[in-house]
């Protein structure tokens, strides 16, 4: 035999409205984390000597590296090579470019890309 347990309604009624809640919490995008990334990434350019003109665009351009860098038979230096070629940067340029956008979107890809870069 299976007995009903009595609830009171106020515990129905928070209980919805913590479920709302969070339901409505997880369905928002967090624009702060976003910002504060591309935030981080601007600032990182102009401290590493990188000009631009236009920050949205600038973003865009550094949230394209990391899938670049997952396709297949892309690496570093193919993706920095694409970097200075379709925007105008020198080589130099693209590749501090490229690292900036690497540390900044997808740091847990650094030490596979440049395991030969850092010598004694």
């Amino acid at each position: 035999m299976i007995r009903a347990i009595r609830v009171p309604r106020t515990a129905l009624r928070v209980l919805g409205v913590t479920t709302g809640v969070a339901a409505l919490a997880a369905a928002v995008p967090v624009p702060g984390r976003a910002d504060l990334l591309g935030n981080a990434f601007l600032s990182a350019l102009t401290n590493a000597g990188i000009s631009y003109t236009q920050p949205a665009n600038t973003l865009a351009l550094g949230q394209s590296v990391c899938p670049m860098l997952v396709a297949p038979g892309e690496s570093f230096d193919s993706v920095a090579a694409k970097m200075a070629d379709s925007n105008g940067m020198s080589y130099h340029s693209a590749g501090v470019f490229t690292i900036v956008a690497v540390a900044t979107f997808c740091p847990a890809m650094i030490a596979p890309l440049l395991p030969n870069r850092f010598g004694a």
